[in-house]
């Protein structure tokens, strides 16, 4: 059990280093394989003694070897985060298809996250592609060891996760505005005209296809819980009434993933 777990963390680790690449380059639509990992700043080739997670940023203590510059904190935090998370997975999982079914799901909500707070944006490739990646190995769940036998309810109900996910937030979204801007007239704040957009809307669309209709849609009642807070303090700090979403529905689809069973007993029972 502690072997899986210290080879959980350092795969997450690792895979945390990969997820910074595409953090930093998808949302200006550079590769994430090619060229190899290098210094924003000064562009230099970064050697792989100096790509060891967690380590090589302590050891040069948080700067480029070659320009000096300041590295982002968001590197360690990230490799920090998905190391976490994998272990969460594995103790709730273990070493099985589910724990690696979800943890593409995590890793998609992790560059989806890091790349919303300061783009405002949740990249096709992570939503889009995550849905159809999602829907594709929670149908494989249907296979049997008998080629004549199929189980179609993983993919129906990843099917239902789309359609449920997607839809809920959107007709939300189109609700509030319709309320908000048409019947209240109140005046769009920085020319925006959508309360939800739809990188918010895909990718919870995408988190429905891993997770099905029900799960879904706790997440869409959960996410709020969590924004409300960061958004009255924002709004008490900037005077912004805005903030990304994409993070708070990631918080909450990773949550309903390893501890629903807990939420709904609680939701449905009280505390005994």
């Amino acid at each position: 059990m502690l072997t899986g777990v210290i080879m959980a963390f350092i795969f997450g680790a690792i895979m945390g280093s990969f997820l910074n690449v595409c953090i930093y380059r998808m949302p200006f639509g550079k590769s994430v394989v090619w060229p190899g990992s290098h210094c924003p700043l000064c562009e230099k080739r970064i050697p792989w003694y100096d790509n060891i997670p967690f380590i090589s940023y302590s050891l040069l203590g948080g700067k480029c070897r070659f320009c000096r510059k300041n590295i982002s904190v968001r590197y360690i935090i990230v490799e920090l985060l998905t190391a976490v998370l994998f272990v969460l997975l594995y103790n709730r999982y273990g070493l099985s298809y589910d724990f690696f079914v979800y943890m593409v799901m995590v890793c998609g909500l992790i560059i989806a996250t890091f790349i919303d707070i300061p783009h405002r944006i949740i990249p096709d490739e992570v939503s889009v592609g995550g849905m159809i990646v999602g829907f594709i190995l929670i149908s494989i769940k249907g296979l049997s060891l008998s080629p004549f036998s199929f189980n179609f309810q993983p993919m129906l109900n990843s099917f239902l996760g789309i359609l449920a996910g997607g839809g809920i937030i959107y007709l939300t979204g189109k609700l509030f505005d319709i309320v908000y801007f048409k019947l209240l007239k109140k005046p769009a704040i920085q020319g925006e005209t959508e309360s939800m957009g739809g990188g918010d809307v895909k990718l919870l669309a995408m988190i429905g296809a891993f997770l099905g209709w029900q799960l879904a849609l706790l997440t869409f009642f959960l996410a709020p819980l969590f924004g409300a807070v960061i958004g009255l303090i924002n709004y008490w700090v900037k005077k912004d009434h805005t903030i990304p979403y994409g993070p708070f529905l990631s918080l909450a689809a990773i949550i309903c993933l390893l501890w629903s069973q807990q939420i709904l007993r609680l939701i449905f029972f009280g505390i005994r």
